[in-house]
C-alpha cells in the first residue's frame, strides 16, 4: 500500500499526460483503503468528539504511538481498527391523536446503512446514541421504548402492523443530552442486509406529566430536537496480523548519496486532491527507499543472505543477474479520519504506511 501512495504522489509531479495512469493508481490505492471510489462529500456531518479524542491520542504523541495497540480501542476496551458513526436514515411516523394516557410524543423509524462495511470486518461494538440537542429546565419524565423490526409491513400499513420485538424500555428526564444503548448483537445480525430492516423508537409522556405541565407542550421538547446515530466498531483481522519477527539490523554509519537508505518524503493530501474527504491528518511523513546495493554487500546495508549471494553472482554475470533492490525493511502504521462514499465519518487504522528503515533485498 505504501508504494501505491508513493506512486500517486510522484505522478502529481509529472506532466498532465499521465492523468489516466494517475487515476488508475489512485483507484487501486482507494480500493486498498476499502473505498469504491474517491469520496466527494456533499453535506458531511461534523466529526463526533469521541472520534477526535481517539484520533488525537493515537497520532498526537509520536513517542507513545508505538506503545499503542492500533487494533484495540482503549476507550471501549474492545478489539477494533475501524470506527464509523452512521447517521439515521429513518423517518418520523405521525402519531395518531389520542386522549389516552400516556401520550405518545414521538414515533420514529430508525435505519442505519451497514452495507458500507466490508465482508472481512467483524463487529465488536454497536452503540446507539439518542441525543437531545435542547434541554428543558423542567426535567419532565418520559418513557422510551426501542423495538427491533423483524419484518417489514406492507406499503401503506401503519407501524402497529409491524412484526417487531421489544429490545429495551426505560424512563429518563430531558435534563440529559444523550442516551446510549448497546446494539452490538443487533449490528452483528445486520451484517446480513436481509436482516437489517431497522428499529422503531417510541417516546411517551408519563401519566403524571399533566400535573406539572401540558402533555403536548412536553412533547414539543422531544419532537423538535431529537438526533440519533449509531457508532460501530469493527475489526478487520487482515489488517491486524501479528508482525513477523525481524532480524536485528545495523544502521549505516555513512550517508553516501548513492547508497541505499531512507529518503524523506512528506505526503500532503492536498497535493493529491484528497483534502475534501480526508479530515485528518492533513499529511504525514511517508518517506521512501532509494539508492544502490553495491558489491560487496555487507550487513551494514541490512542485506539478507540471499541479497549478499545475489551481489556475488552479479559480480560474475552482471548482464543476466541484477543487483538487489533498495526496499523498506521496517514500516509503521498511521490512523486516518475521513468521510467514506456515503458521507459517514470513519476512523481507520492502516498498516505499512510510513518507511522507517531501508535495506537491500
Amino acid at each position: 500500500m505504501m508504494w501505491l501512495m508513493l506512486d500517486i504522489f510522484l505522478c502529481v509531479l509529472v506532466p498532465v499526460t499521465l492523468d489516466a495512469e494517475f487515476k488508475r493508481r489512485e483507484d487501486l490505492f482507494l480500493k486498498n483503503l476499502g473505498l469504491s471510489s474517491k469520496p466527494d462529500p456533499v453535506s458531511p456531518p461534523s466529526v463526533p468528539p469521541i472520534l477526535w479524542k481517539i484520533f488525537k491520542e493515537r497520532m498526537g504523541n509520536p513517542s507513545q504511538k508505538k506503545k499503542h495497540n492500533l487494533c484495540y480501542v482503549d476507550e471501549f476496551k474492545i478489539p477494533g481498527n475501524i470506527i464509523r458513526v452512521l447517521p439515521d436514515h429513518g423517518k418520523f411516523i405521525l402519531p395518531q391523536t389520542s386522549t389516552k394516557q400516556p401520550t405518545l410524543c414521538l414515533e420514529k423509524r430508525l435505519f442505519f446503512n451497514m452495507s458500507v462495511m466490508g465482508n472481512a470486518e467483524k463487529v465488536t461494538m454497536g452503540r446507539l446514541e439518542v441525543r437531545f440537542s435542547h434541554n428543558t429546565y423542567h426535567g419532565n419524565v418520559f418513557d422510551l421504548r426501542l423495538y427491533r423490526i423483524l419484518q417489514m409491513s406492507l406499503k401503506g400499513m401503519g407501524s402497529h402492523k409491524l412484526n417487531r420485538k421489544l429490545l429495551m424500555a426505560q424512563s429518563f428526564r430531558l435534563l440529559h443530552k444523550s442516551l446510549y444503548f448497546n446494539l452490538t448483537e443487533i449490528c452483528q445480525i445486520w451484517m446480513d442486509p436481509l436482516h437489517n430492516v431497522g428499529l422503531v423508537l417510541e417516546i411517551y409522556t408519563r401519566n403524571d406529566a399533566s400535573r406539572t405541565t401540558n402533555a403536548l407542550e412536553s412533547c414539543r421538547d422531544i419532537q423538535t430536537f431529537l438526533y440519533t446515530s449509531l457508532l460501530v466498531v469493527s475489526l478487520d483481522s487482515q489488517q491486524c496480523r501479528s508482525p513477523r519477527k525481524k532480524r536485528s539490523y545495523v544502521k549505516l554509519p555513512f550517508t553516501a548519496s548513492n547508497i541505499c537508505r531512507k529518503r524523506r518524503l512528506y505526503v500532503e493530501f492536498r497535493d493529491v486532491g484528497w483534502q475534501k474527504w480526508v479530515i485528518a491528518p492533513r499529511g504525514y511523513l511517508a518517506n521512501y527507499c532509494f539508492g544502490e546495493c553495491p558489491f560487496p554487500l555487507t550487513e551494514l546495508l541490512n542485506g539478507t543472505n540471499h541479497a549478499i549471494l545475489q551481489t556475488l553472482i552479479h559480480s560474475i554475470d552482471s548482464e543476466d543477474i541484477p543487483l538487489p533492490c533498495c526496499v523498506p525493511i521496517k514500516m509503521s502504521p498511521i490512523s486516518m479520519l475521513f468521510y467514506d462514499n456515503c458521507d459517514n465519518v470513519v476512523l481507520r487504522h492502516y498498516e505499512n504506511m510510513a518507511v522507517d528503515e531501508c535495506g537491500c533485498r
